[in-house]
């Protein structure tokens, strides 16, 4: 069995589908051992501890710089012994020097179809503003593994989710959320989970 770190920054939403796909059976070839946050006082700390998940929690304001704050991170993924890691809403870039430790073994979801609307900058609501305001008529989600380039790295999974006319950017979220985020992460983490576990054997 897979052992996966899901790495978190606020409410947790993407957490709770990969909590409700282990559940379901969709996410079968790994467990998630562990949840790290970088803020305290989140809800997805409580969502961790509601199914019975250890949770620590590295915050960044309080790590003396990028170095210490990996270095504390890298310290749990040892301690848990962890082979993959998700990022569910995770606000913080991950140097080159920790991502080059797990090579196609770090998952993100990003809020629209790259290469549009992604890279340095684009996050949270930030994504789905600029898509309304360029006027594309589709946008979506992308699951890719994580390199030194924000959202740089290859593409695992993507969907398309439909604009609406008079969408805002919150209602636009909270579509690509519920019709993108939370189907494709689950299958993605199976997906890789299912290919570490074949190259294991």
């Amino acid at each position: 069995m897979i052992r996966i770190a899901v790495f978190v920054s606020g409410g947790g939403t993407n957490l709770q589908a990969l909590i409700d796909a282990e559940k379901s059976g969709v996410l079968r070839s790994g467990r998630i051992e562990l949840v790290v946050s970088s803020k305290p006082g989140v809800f997805a700390l409580e969502r961790a501890a509601q199914a019975g998940i250890p949770a620590e929690v590295v915050a960044r304001a309080a790590c003396e710089n990028q170095a210490d704050f990996e270095g504390r991170i890298l310290r749990l993924m040892e301690e848990y012994r962890i082979d993959l890691i998700v990022l569910a809403g995770f606000m913080s870039i991950l140097s080159a020097d920790f991502t080059s430790r797990y090579p196609r073994r770090i998952l993100n979801v990003h809020p629209s179809l790259i290469p549009s609307f992604c890279g340095k900058g684009y996050y949270g609501l930030k994504v789905h503003e600029a898509a309304l305001a360029y006027g594309v008529k589709v946008t979506g989600a992308t699951v890719h593994y994580v390199n030194e380039i924000p959202d740089g790295g290859q593409i695992i999974l993507q969907k398309a989710v439909d604009i609406q006319p008079g969408d805002t950017p919150e209602l636009l979220q909270r579509r690509v959320m519920e019709q993108a985020e939370w189907i494709l992460l689950p299958r993605a983490t199976e997906l890789v989970a299912q290919q570490l576990t074949e190259r294991s054997e």
